[in-house]
């Protein structure tokens, strides 16, 4: 990957008002509009005694990546193919590829920033205790940012212009959404529709999440669902992806 190609990628994102707000501050904004409210400061012995914001953290951190991957991503590599960027580039020793790598590691970035600053918030102002098993909570968020990531390239590859891919990635991001616990946590779910969640690749963040947020692991299960996504989508979108 090109360091300037890096550089430049870096700088346009920062010139986006509407990617940072909506993948950095969005859920932690979000997160802090749920903890205003007194009854989701209550524990709740449905939640195995937590509190509904403690619950809707990961909701939080999954967020962000949600819409990265599969809104604003998709929408920026779309316009270069649309403008004729990625054709231009194949022309010059700088690669395409270059500008997805480029692309993802931005995102992937901007999704990490927004999961820390969830969290941070969550701590200081709302007494959410930090997850109690680091390792698989971090394993797990690093999968799931890379399955976002690879969805978001699916949505790419399938979309000759910017209105595709708002309408493909809007068809994806709310079902996305659901999974990952924004209108019903999955810890409130019903046993068997939670089952079925769990075998999507934010169901599967979400719970593995949880598990590690309460101290255990996240789950041999979850994460293999999560590796299994990204393999899966990963081939798909380098099979589909076309630069012009």
């Amino acid at each position: 990957m090109s360091t300037a190609v890096l550089k430049a990628e870096v700088r346009l994102f920062r010139r986006e008002p509407g990617a940072i707000f909506w993948i950095l501050l969005f859920p932690t904004l979000l997160l802090v509009i749920l903890g205003s409210i007194p009854s989701f400061r209550d524990h709740h012995t449905d939640l195995g005694g937590l509190r509904t914001i403690d619950v809707y953290v990961p909701v939080a951190v999954l967020l962000g990546m949600i819409v990265g991957g599969l809104q604003s991503m998709p929408q920026t590599l779309t316009g270069y193919r649309e403008r004729g960027i990625l054709r231009r580039m194949a022309t010059t020793p700088v690669r395409p590829s270059a500008l997805l790598s480029a692309q993802m590691v931005v995102y992937g970035a901007a999704a990490l920033v927004s999961a820390l600053l969830a969290l941070t918030v969550g701590r200081l102002a709302f007494a959410v205790r930090l997850p109690k098993q680091p390792f698989g909570y971090v394993l797990a968020l690093l999968l799931a940012v890379l399955a976002a990531l690879a969805l978001g390239s699916v949505v790419a590859a399938l979309s000759r212009t910017t209105k595709i891919a708002g309408a493909i990635g809007s068809a994806v991001f709310f079902p996305s959404m659901f999974c990952a616990g924004v209108w019903l946590p999955t810890q409130s779910m019903p046993h068997l529709m939670a089952r079925i969640v769990g075998y999507t690749p934010f169901g599967a963040a979400a719970q593995a999440l949880n598990r590690a947020a309460a101290g255990h692991w996240p789950g041999w299960a979850h994460l293999g669902v999560l590796a299994m996504w990204i393999l899966l989508l990963t081939g798909a979108a380098s099979r589909w992806f076309r630069w012009e």
